[in-house]
């Protein structure tokens, strides 16, 4: 693309300071068992950015396989790192990360399902933005209909806490500036929730994060996400609402407990008999709002620049 190098200096060169050994990208690729897509995914990653004009690295984590994996990133000509058993998805990522030395980080899976040739549009985006995600626009035909309403829960409650609409929360091909990924580093998961954390962490501390619709391919291979994950994901989503705006939680939390006993007293009222019931309704959504009031201020004061 021409012109990318230049753009790319332009953009970190007044909050970065240039290293001599230091990319311009690194593209990492998590791999469990993925001897069949991981080859062709390095090659297509290796064609579509030998056409630019930046200084690149490809990374292949091979995590835990037990299939070929290894051999087939690395005659695609890839750098792979080993792990001796299989740490998870964002434990991968972590790794990858950590190996390489670049101003952007792209990440995609080695299934097959992410097109490489969109990482250009990704990369020009990433110019003005913290994250730039691939949207799934086809994702929900590819979805097993079992998993549909889990996830159709777990969209609605990252929206509903993080008070905007999130096209695609788990997308697993994404563009980072590495100075805004490496903040959340230390609470990411070494799960599947990886791309999700960092979607909620990047949007509660109100980062640029920018969309761009990909066509999602069916994958090679099987999908490793278990139906326990879903149950993680929640409490993932829950975590980190609370961490950057716990408000979020305690205030609606409170409200309905207060409303309950202003409710209950108004009826109690009636009958000239003020009950317990109602008196504890009101006392606790005062308790939990004075909680939220305390982990708000906690959460400003350690998350301050």
């Amino acid at each position: 693309m021409p012109g990318l190098t230049t753009k790319i200096v332009k953009a970190t060169a007044a909050s970065l300071t240039p290293e001599p050994d230091r990319l311009d990208v690194s593209v990492v690729i998590p791999a469990h068992n993925e001897e069949h897509g991981a080859g062709s995914t390095v090659e297509r990653v290796r064609a579509v950015l030998a056409k630019l004009r930046v200084r690149f690295d490809v990374v292949v984590v091979d995590d835990g396989s037990s299939d070929g994996t290894r051999l087939a990133a690395e005659r695609a000509g890839a750098q792979v790192i080993v792990s001796p058993v299989n740490r998870g998805y964002g434990s991968a990522l972590k790794k990858g990360i950590a190996a390489t030395n670049s101003d952007y980080v792209v990440i995609l899976d080695a299934d097959g399902t992410y097109p490489p040739e969109i990482i250009p549009q990704l990369l020009e985006l990433a110019n003005s933005a913290d994250m730039v995600v691939g949207e799934r626009s086809s994702a929900v035909f590819n979805v097993p209909y079992a998993r549909r309403p889990a996830k159709w829960v777990l969209n609605k409650l990252a929206n509903f806490l993080a008070r905007q609409n999130i096209p695609d929360l788990n997308s697993g091909m994404r563009v980072f500036k590495r100075e805004s990924l490496e903040r959340f580093i230390p609470l990411l998961p070494d799960g599947f929730s990886f791309t999700s954390t960092i979607t909620l962490c990047m949007l509660s501390s109100n980062m640029d994060v920018a969309y761009i619709p990909i066509e999602y391919g069916k994958r090679v291979g099987h999908s490793k996400i278990r139906a326990v994950d879903f149950f993680n994901f929640v409490m993932l989503v829950l975590r980190i609402v609370m961490l950057f705006q716990p408000l979020r939680i305690f205030m609606p939390l409170g409200s309905v407990l207060f409303l309950l006993g202003v409710a209950k007293t108004i009826y109690d009222i009636t009958l000239w008999n003020l009950s317990e019931s109602a008196i504890f309704c009101l006392l606790a959504a005062l308790i939990i709002w004075s909680l939220g009031l305390i982990a708000d201020m906690i959460s400003r004061l350690h998350l301050r620049p």
